[in-house]
C-alpha cells in the first residue's frame, strides 16, 4: 500500500496534485473518513485546492479523491 507520506514528498511546495482512494489502496467509506482526520491535521504537508470529490455508495456520498497543494510542514 503506498503511504501518505511517500505520495506527498514526491512533490516540491506549492505543487497541485490528486490524492484518490485507489491510490492508498482504501474503499471510499475508509477514505473519507482518513480525509476528515486528515482535515484537522495542520501538520500533514499540504492543504486542500478545492473542495473534495464524492462518490455515491449506497445513497451516502463519500469522499473519494481530493485534490490538493503541497505546503512546507
Amino acid at each position: 500500500m503506498a503511504r501518505l507520506e511517500d505520495i506527498v514528498k514526491k512533490y516540491q511546495d506549492g505543487a497541485r496534485f490528486v490524492i484518490s482512494a485507489p491510490m492508498l489502496r482504501l474503499d471510499a467509506e475508509e477514505f473519507d473518513t482518513l480525509v476528515k482526520v486528515w482535515m484537522q491535521d495542520d501538520n500533514r504537508g499540504f492543504e486542500l485546492a478545492e473542495p473534495p470529490h464524492r462518490k455515491v455508495v449506497d445513497g451516502e456520498f463519500f469522499i473519494d479523491r481530493i485534490t490538493v497543494i503541497r505546503v512546507s510542514t
